[in-house]
């Protein structure tokens, strides 16, 4: 029963953290920074990757090796934002961990669904079937078009500072 009800939220929250990244990658695609839904969907695939950890297990499982690249990937990605600002390359940085932070959660929603969905394990029992493979690919290359063309459009100046501000304000009045 309690594993019943840890399974519920760890689903919810990987849900929070899907559709909150879902709202980041348009906000990027758009050259915007969302920052609400950017700590969301940070929060919540952090909070995702370190719930799956208490999932019994045994041995190195393949959910433990996408949970430990996705904390990887995200301690990047939170390491570019907020204390590197996105200055320079490290907005690019964020772009390509945040895409490939959201790439691993619905990768793994497309395995789960595959499992769970009755009508997609009929298709796909062994998760070694074209189906399944195909939409892995699928979803893979979606993401890659993606994650580019939110680096080439997410081009914005790096979190302002105080002395940024007034530098910028000093250039205007000039």
């Amino acid at each position: 029963m309690i594993l019943t009800a840890f399974t519920l939220v760890h689903v919810v929250i990987s849900l929070v953290a899907i559709f909150s990244g879902i709202a980041v990658l348009f906000g990027l695609l758009g050259g915007k920074r969302l920052d609400g839904w950017t700590a969301l969907f940070l929060g919540t695939t952090v909070a995702t990757s370190l719930t799956g950890f208490f999932f019994p297990f045994h041995g190195l499982t393949p959910a433990i090796v996408v949970g430990i690249i996705s904390l990887v990937v995200l301690a990047a990605a939170i390491h570019a934002r907020y204390a590197r600002k996105l200055a320079g390359a490290w907005r690019k940085t964020y772009v390509a961990c945040a895409m490939l932070a959201l790439y691993l959660n619905v990768f793994v929603l497309v395995v789960q669904a595959f499992l769970k969905i009755p009508a997609l394990k009929e298709i796909a029992p062994t998760q070694n079937d074209p189906p399944f493979k195909l939409t892995q690919l699928v979803v893979l290359l979606a993401f890659i078009v993606l994650g580019v063309i939110a680096m080439i459009r997410f081009r914005i100046e790096p979190l302002s500072t105080t002395t940024n501000s007034n530098q910028t304000k000093e250039s205007i009045t000039k």
